[in-house]
C-alpha cells in the first residue's frame, strides 16, 4: 500500500503521535527488483536527536528522503511534522544569491530578512549577509545551510551527513554548534552519518540499519560531556561497530582512538 507522507496538519492522524513527532510503520522502498528499505518502523519523539548508522547502500538516505517528502516511491505509513527542513552534505547554496538570500530562500513576509539575519547570528555569521557563496569556507557554507534550515523553525530537522566533507577541526566546531542550536530550537532530529563516534557524541539514541532493516536501537547513556576516553563511550562504540560488522582490531581503533567511519 502506497500512502506517501501524512503531515501533522491532518486530524485523522493526530492519535498516532504528538505534534512534532515522527511515526513510521512498514516503510519500504524498491529500486528495480531490489528492495533497499524493508519494513522499517521508526519513532522519533518531539525534541529527540536520533542518529542513523549504516554502511553505504544500506538505505539511510532513502529513509531520510522519505521523511523529507522527496521520494514518491516509498510505501508504508508515515506521519511527519509539516514544518521540516533538510541539511545535506553539500550546502547547496545558490551562487547567484548572497548569503542572506540563500537563508531566506522560499520564505515570505516582511519579517523574512530579519529572521534570516537572526538565524545567521545564531550560527556565528552575523555581518555576512551580503557575502557571496564563493567567498565562504566549507564550514561557513554549511553554517549558512543550517541557518536556512532553522529560519523555518522546523519541528523535524533532517541531517544527511552534513559534516562529511569538512576537516576534523571544523567538524568538532560544527558538532558543538548543532548541539547548541538543537537545545535552543528543540526539533526532532534524524541524523544520518557514517561516523560512529559522531553518532555517540551528538545523539540521544542511535539506530543501526543493516540490509534495509533496523537491527539495533539503543539509547546513548554516556554522561555529558561525552569523551571518547569514557568507558561507557568505548563500550557503546564497540557495540555499534560489532553490529555494523566492523572488527575494531583491524581498524586500529583500540590503539589510536581515531574515529571510525563505516563505508
Amino acid at each position: 500500500m502506497s500512502v506517501g507522507i501524512v503531515t501533522a496538519t491532518e486530524p485523522a492522524m493526530e492519535f498516532l503521535a504528538p505534534s512534532g513527532a515522527v511515526w513510521v510503520r512498514d516503510l519500504r522502498r524498491s529500486f528495480a527488483d531490489r528492495e533497499i528499505v524493508r519494513g522499517v518502523d521508526l519513532r522519533i519523539a518531539p525534541g529527540e536527536f536520533v542518529a542513523l548508522l549504516g554502511r553505504s547502500g544500506s538505505g539511510k538516505t532513502t529513509i531520510l528522503r522519505a521523511l523529507a517528502g522527496l521520494d514518491g516511491g516509498v510505501t508504508g505509513e508515515l506521519y511527519v511534522p509539516e514544518r521540516r527542513s533538510v541539511v545535506f552534505q553539500d550546502p547547496r547554496l545558490l551562487p547567484w544569491a548572497d548569503v542572506l538570500g540563500n537563508v531566506i530562500l522560499g520564505t515570505q513576509g516582511s519579517a523574512a530578512a530579519a529572521r534570516g539575519a537572526e538565524a545567521l547570528d545564531e550560527v556565528g555569521l552575523a555581518g555576512h549577509e551580503s557575502d557571496w557563496p564563493k567567498t565562504l569556507s566549507g564550514g561557513e557554507a554549511q553554517r549558512v545551510a543550517l541557518a536556512r534550515a532553522l529560519v523555518r523553525e522546523p519541528h523535524l530537522l533532517l541531517l544527511d551527513e552534513p559534516f562529511g566533507a569538512l576537516d576534523a577541526l571544523t567538524r568538532i566546531r560544527m558538532h558543538s554548534l548543532v548541539v547548541k542550536l538543537c537545545e535552543r530550537h528543540h526539533p526532532a532530529v534524524l541524523f544520518v552519518t557514517h561516523d560512529v563516534d559522531e553518532a555517540i557524541l551528538l545523539a540521544d539514541r542511535v539506530l543501526v540499519l543493516s540490509e534495509g532493516q533496523i537491527s539495533l536501537d539503543t539509547a546513548v547513556e554516556v554522561a555529558q560531556p561525552r569523551l571518547r576516553s569514557d568507558h561507557q563511550f568505548s563500550a557503546l562504540r564497540s557495540t555499534l561497530l560489532a553490529e555494523l560488522g566492523v572488527d575494531e582490531s583491524t581498524e586500529g581503533s583500540t590503539h589510536t582512538g581515531d574515529p571510525i567511519q563505516i563505508q
